[in-house]
């Protein structure tokens, strides 16, 4: 693959031949043309966090946080992979009618690796979880997948918001995000740091926050210290959008958008999403920006296009047609990914249903006919959805009676405006009453749970304000189950909710374009449930810290938590039993053997967690330091080898550096945390291993 340093000897040398105005008009991102360099324009903004998005048609595969359930890097890379095919795709489609507009480049402005670390906060779903060494492993996956690993960048991957950023979203332009180094280090920078060390990520996204007093997008702690001289980053950095005219409006960190350009690109903020890099010749007039800084700027971000290969070089992804999106292969790879994310919760054993005892089945809920409820945001649009309504319906035995009612409305408390309240409650009682199981539809969709200004739930700014079923939802959830017949819980959420009622709970996440096909499959046997839970559910917000606190030790997440979760983090269960023995740890890898001791064909989410004995800094709780997916016959042994995590065996002191602080090492290697109701809800036990 061209090298950084090649693309920008290539870079110096084109943008030699500029004006300081045209390098200057090349830093916001909708860069324009420059016909007598013959420099064709190019927008930078492009998204494909799960799948290539706002551009039309494109496969949509399950909301990030979905993915992440899955605890299969490999898979990950895939995905991401595909991704970048459908891509090309369209790029190569779009350029060559002249198309040039927004979301039709390809620089994706993913994924999203800061970490959830409160389950209000509405773009949690956007990220892989709340655990960092998760998060990064999958990060690093995405990545690779993206940008390929031929002569050219098939995509560049951006790495975003860096850093420190996870909420309030109604507060985020003028939020400064206290932090000590030792959460800045273990749990904040993490997963970012292993997606410049170890993918090579082209791009990184500034976040809106301040940190400790300074702005994300021109920060020198962050960008200048950290970013490029502790990693060595080499490619661009691009700010959130609008974030560097926060600098003067909310942040009051500068007075004027030309200082806010200068702060910004003076700490390496190389490209300006919003519009406040066109005060940038202002700023060089008041002797606040230099011509050397903006050319260096330019050069970053014309390295990344010659990486890409948009600049007159013959590239091999220029062959991708637009016949290679939207595939019958893509839509089977959307379904494996909807299948393997979904979580079984609880489960006295109504499930897998017996297509000869349901002979009539009720869907109900308002998520039950629901596209939304199957894309999340930042998504494409698919020309073959299949809601959760429609995979019963198509996919129940031959004979079964599907009846339906909405129920309720997802937030409001009526269906018809001219309606009285609960007005559909009745009919869903009525047809739960008939049926032999209901099957309840519930959660959010990313009307409410999402980006400040990008929700309909605007009091909150896309977070939550509980954990709680919004509107009517626990009403009809409550008027379903006292019929007394079997029920089997859907939730559709990107976070978590109390959620507990019914014979079966499945979280099944924003499940993409096939999730009403997964869902079929999975309720009645035809595959196994594998997903696992990658962040806690809580029981209410009681539990948890102040929303706009950010310090770890106070109880954050299943690292520092010591309460009595609804679900842990990594719970979940399968319909066949599997038993982890013969485990070893050798030169910084964990192997075991797992066996199907059930009477189904499943696959195998193992789970290794690391206590580290007598030490002061390692987080409270034992943490995950492996993980891997392996797929197991009934009665049949595999064994699965995981790589540990490379500061495993390491701890973040208070200056956040990392230390050997542990006189020796516990490995819990298992199906779930190590904890007493982890292995409670599970039925299982890890084998534990001692290390010095």
């Amino acid at each position: 693959m061209m090298t950084h340093a090649e693309a920008l000897i290539k870079a110096k040398q084109l943008v030699a031949k500029m004006s300081l105005e045209e390098k200057a008009e090349q830093l916001k991102y909708d860069a324009p043309a420059i016909d007598r360099l013959g420099i064709p324009a190019y927008n930078w903004w492009n998204e494909a966090l799960h799948g290539v998005a706002r551009a039309g048609t494109a496969t949509v595969f399950p909301q990030a946080i979905g993915l992440a359930a899955i605890f299969d890097d490999a898979f990950h890379y895939k995905i991401a992979d595909t991704v970048s095919t459908e891509g090309r795709a369209k790029y190569n489609e779009a350029s060559a009618e002249g198309d040039r507009d927004i979301y039709k480049g390809l620089t994706f402005w993913s994924p999203n690796v800061n970490i959830f670390r409160d389950p209000r906060w509405g773009r949690g779903h956007e990220t892989y979880g709340e655990d960092p060494y998760l998060t990064g492993k999958l990060g690093v996956a995405y990545v690779e997948g993206l940008q390929g690993s031929g002569k050219f960048l098939k995509s560049a991957a951006c790495a975003k918001h860096f850093a420190v950023h996870s909420g309030p979203e109604a507060i985020r332009h003028e939020f400064d995000a206290g932090a000590d180094k030792k959460d800045i280090a273990e749990t904040y920078l993490y997963a970012f740091e292993m997606l410049v060390r170890d993918a090579d990520v082209e791009s990184v996204m500034g976040a809106y926050n301040r940190v400790n007093g300074e702005p994300a997008c021109g920060s020198q702690k962050l960008l200048v210290d950290t970013l490029r001289g502790e990693w060595g980053f080499e490619g661009h950095v691009v700010s959130d959008c609008w974030a560097v005219r926060d600098f003067h409006e909310h942040h009051h960190v500068t007075d004027t958008a030309p200082e806010s350009a200068a702060m910004a690109i003076n700490h390496g903020c190389d490209l300006n999403c919003g519009n406040t890099y066109l005060h940038m010749m202002q700023a060089v007039k008041d002797g606040l920006v230099s011509d050397e800084t903006i050319t260096r700027a330019c050069e970053r971000l014309f390295a990344t296009r010659y990486r890409l290969g948009l600049l007159g070089q013959d590239s091999e992804w220029d062959a991708i047609s637009p016949l290679e999106n939207d595939t019958d292969e893509h839509n089977e790879l959307a379904y494996e990914a909807a299948v393997k994310s979904m979580v079984l919760l609880k489960n006295d054993g109504v499930l897998p249903i017996c297509g000869c005892c349901a002979k009539t089945i009720a869907v109900i809920g308002p998520n039950a006919n629901s596209v939304p409820a199957l894309e999340g945001n930042y998504n494409g649009t698919s020309s073959r959805y299949i809601t959760l309504l429609e995979g019963i319906r198509q996919g129940a035995p031959e004979g079964t009676r599907v009846l339906y009612s909405e129920g309720c409305h997802l937030f409001k408390d009526r269906v018809s405006n001219l309606g009285l309240k609960h007005d559909r409650i009745a009919e869903a009682v009525s047809h739960a009453k008939i049926a032999d199981v209901t099957v309840l539809c519930l959660g959010l969709d990313a009307t409410l749970e999402g980006e400040e200004g990008d929700t309909g739930n605007q009091y909150f700014s896309g977070d939550k304000k509980d954990l709680e079923l919004p509107g009517d939802q626990k009403l009809l959830l409550d008027s379903i189950v006292a019929v007394g017949k079997p029920v089997i819980t859907v939730v559709c959420s990107g976070s978590s909710l109390n959620v507990s009622e019914g014979n079966a709970v499945i979280e099944a996440w924003y499940p993409g374009q096939a999730g009403g096909r997964a869902l079929c499959d999975l309720i009645y046997g035809r595959r196994d449930f594998s997903g696992r839970l990658p962040l806690t559910f809580y029981r209410s917000v009681d539990d948890l810290p102040d929303f706009a606190d950010y310090a770890m030790r106070k109880g954050r997440t299943y690292r520092y938590y010591q309460g009595k979760p609804l679900f842990p983090f990594g719970f979940g269960l399968s319909y066949t039993r599997f038993e982890v023995t013969g485990a070893s740890y050798v030169a910084g890898e964990v192997q075991a053997d797992v066996r199907n001791i059930g009477e189904r064909d499943g696959e195998c989410v193992v789970e290794v967690y690391v206590k580290q004995n007598g030490s002061a800094l390692a987080p409270a709780n034992p943490s995950l330091c492996a993980f891997g997916r392996v797929a197991v016959k009934a009665g049949e042994t595999a064994t699965i080898t995981m790589p540990m995590a490379e500061k495993a065996l390491l701890a973040a002191d208070n200056d956040g550096k990392w230390v050997k602080d542990a006189s020796s090492y516990t490995l819990y290697i298992g199906q779930c945390q190590p904890d007493t109701y982890s292995l409670e809800l599970s039925g299982t036990k890890p084998v534990v291993l001692e290390i010095k």
